[in-house]
């Protein structure tokens, strides 16, 4: 959904050049746009940008809707009408449909005051709450309080229902990390540094207010940057810097993400300089899940199919809490800006347009936040099907009608549906560290790489080991979660076991469906209850239950895929591809450099395999 999701309007900074807005008294008047600290619990000041509508009358009572980030709530320009402002188009929206807008500046980043210990920590959320009680007291205001926003400020947006503030009727959490750790830094318990890495060195510089590092740029192109675009927007009472230069000042000793994440391997490992645990509940929405269940917020949720692994977090929220929920699950990169349908062509317009995506939004908070909005929002999944062009809808998942069947991996790379009878059988592979999806795949997109798109795998597979299917004899569609089955011995006590579920068209040509990963030495399996509704065997991921692959034993390996909807067609043949890595996405194990010789087995006693839901068309 536009504005894209992170590092919002810097895209268009450089060529932008705000001005033009008065001292904000305090409390606030009803000028269109105010810029000013409201105050912490602690003393922390936390910058906001609020819009009013243009045609608000003294008197008038509107509800809100809150956008709180920590990619800058605004840019500074040094002159321009609010028209250039990148966060105009936004304010007009609901400015048009009766709404106030309240853009906030994180603690410890963009003109806010304090430190970032790790993202979303627990002051951070508690400021919403506080912001919220800024709110209400307004005289402008109905007493109606939603939030909404894409990727980290739809994690926001989700969290500040934690409070449980009577006063926040209904979020839109869009394209969120319900499970931050789970489904983006270390999926399966490995860790995407080819995500993590550049952004936590767009954020650092984000922080101190860098906007040079940020663009990458230096001596003269800097300066003709810094002439049209300062960085951070600074409050409007801060004529010359001060504030902002002892906020950034400030956020010097934020704990850098990527430097952390590599001295970080289990879940309760300290995590920062601060020494923070369980870090990987806490800072995801997964973590805070019996608060929001009792806040009894209404929620509009989109996630795309090829978003990292944030499908599975929609998912698990929809069976786990009892909050109405609406959830749209599309073939959309991060943010919907852009179709990532797999086989259509990647200039493919999005669908929904950008307006009805708004329309949808502005329609959902109508419901719930105007004087004598009180209907409930019935619970709802409405689903894509890739490769088929088509939409379903559900309240139930996985939806009925599906049926699971289970392929094994046969002799001569075949997988078949029946199961082997011989007392052994195998394959070796050899982990080929060059193997890759490319940095235009699910992993990149959510720290602002744009579209998905993954070429033909053909050649690719050519250094992994897979099992291929008969073609199809009629139609099938696949949606929910595969589950694969791996019996392995390997030469190491470490490895990344990574399973790629493909389509192969009659003519060769090789599609990415969806895939699963988890580390060797994460593979013990826990009879603890999860947080979260979960599709595949549960791990605790802490130290004290890790289990070093031994070499020479037979491992099972059981975990599942990232919740899928796929269409094989007729005549097309299902793969499973299996890889020990992915060069440009995730850090290599074992860490120690070494390379594992695998070998699967496929007998009868050990018979490795993927089970798939599935349903036959036409």
């Amino acid at each position: 959904m536009s504005p894209r999701p992170w590092l919002r309007g810097l895209v268009v900074a450089a060529a932008l050049a705000i001005g033009g807005c008065d001292p904000a008294p305090e409390p606030p008047d009803l000028t269109r746009n105010q810029a000013f600290h409201i105050t912490m619990r602690d003393g922390v000041r936390i910058a906001v940008d609020l819009w009013l509508p243009e045609t608000l009358e003294p008197g008038s009572r509107i509800p809100t809707v809150v956008r709180a980030t920590r990619y800058w709530r605004a840019i500074g320009r040094p002159g321009g009408s609010l028209e250039g402002d990148p966060n105009f188009e936004e304010a007009e929206r609901f400015n048009d449909a009766g709404y106030a807008l309240l853009l906030v500046d994180a603690r410890g980043s963009g003109a806010s005051f304090g430190v970032r210990r790790f993202e979303l920590a627990e002051d951070e959320v508690r400021d919403y709450g506080e912001i919220v009680d800024w709110i209400v007291e307004q005289p402008w205001s109905n007493g109606r309080v939603g939030a909404w926003g894409v990727s980290y400020t739809g994690n926001t947006a989700e969290m500040i229902a934690i409070n449980r503030h009577p006063a926040v009727k209904a979020v839109a959490p869009l394209f969120n990390d319900f499970d931050n750790f789970g489904h983006l830094v270390f999926p399966g318990g490995v860790l995407t540094v080819g995500f993590l890495e550049n952004w936590s060195r767009r954020v650092r510089m984000m922080d101190l207010n860098d906007i040079c590092g940020l663009s990458d740029v230096e001596g003269e192109a800097c300066d003709r940057l810094r002439e049209r675009v300062t960085g951070v927007k600074p409050v409007d009472g801060d004529t010359d810097g001060t504030l902002l230069a002892e906020a950034a000042a400030e956020h010097d000793a934020n704990t850098v993400p990527y430097q952390s994440a590599l001295e970080y391997e289990y879940r309760d490992d300290p995590f920062g300089p601060f020494g923070e645990t369980n870090v990987g509940h806490r800072r995801s929405p997964s973590g805070h899940l019996p608060q929001i269940d009792s806040s009894g917020v209404a929620m509009l949720v989109r996630v795309g199919w090829l978003d990292a692994a944030t499908v599975n977090g929609a998912l698990g929220r929809y069976n786990t809490i009892s909050n109405p929920q609406r959830v749209s699950i599309g073939p959309w990169d991060h943010g919907a800006g852009n179709d990532a349908d797999p086989f259509l062509p990647p200039e493919t317009a999005v669908q929904p347009t950008e307006d009805e995506q708004w329309a949808e939004m502005l329609a959902f908070f109508d419901t719930h936040l105007t004087e004598d909005g009180s209907e409930r929002t019935p619970s709802e999944i409405r689903y894509y099907t890739m490769g088929s062009g088509s939409w379903t809808t559900t309240e139930t998942w996985p939806p009925s009608g599906l049926e699971d069947r289970v392929w094994y991996f046969g002799p001569d790379a075949s997988l078949v549906e029946s199961p082997p009878v011989a007392s052994d059988g195998s394959d070796a592979y050899t982990v080929d560290f060059s193997a890759t999806t490319g940095t235009a795949n699910r992993w990149y997109t959510n720290g602002g790489a744009g579209d998905v798109i993954y070429l033909d795998r053909s050649s690719e597979d050519r250094k992994l080991l897979t099992y291929t299917s008969a073609p199809m004899p009629t139609d099938t569609e696949i949606t929910g979660h595969p589950l694969v089955t791996l019996y392995v011995d390997s030469t190491e006590p470490d490895g990344a076991f990574i399973v790629y579920l493909e389509d192969v068209a009659p003519d060769g040509r090789v599609t990415y469906v969806t895939e699963g990963q988890l580390r060797g030495v994460m593979r013990a399996v826990s009879d603890e209850e999860p947080l979260y509704r979960k599709y595949g065997p549960h791990r605790s991921e802490r130290r004290a239950d890790a289990a070093p692959l031994v070499p020479g034993e037979i491992a099972e390996l059981a975990f599942d895929l990232w919740a899928t909807s796929v269409l094989i067609r007729e005549g097309h043949r299902i793969r499973i591809a299996i890889a020990g890595a992915d060069a440009d996405t995730f850090l290599r194990y074992p860490r120690d450099g070494a390379v594992p010789d695998w070998t699967v087995h496929r007998s009868a006693e050990h018979a490795s395999r993927i089970r798939l839901p599935v349903r036959t068309r036409g």
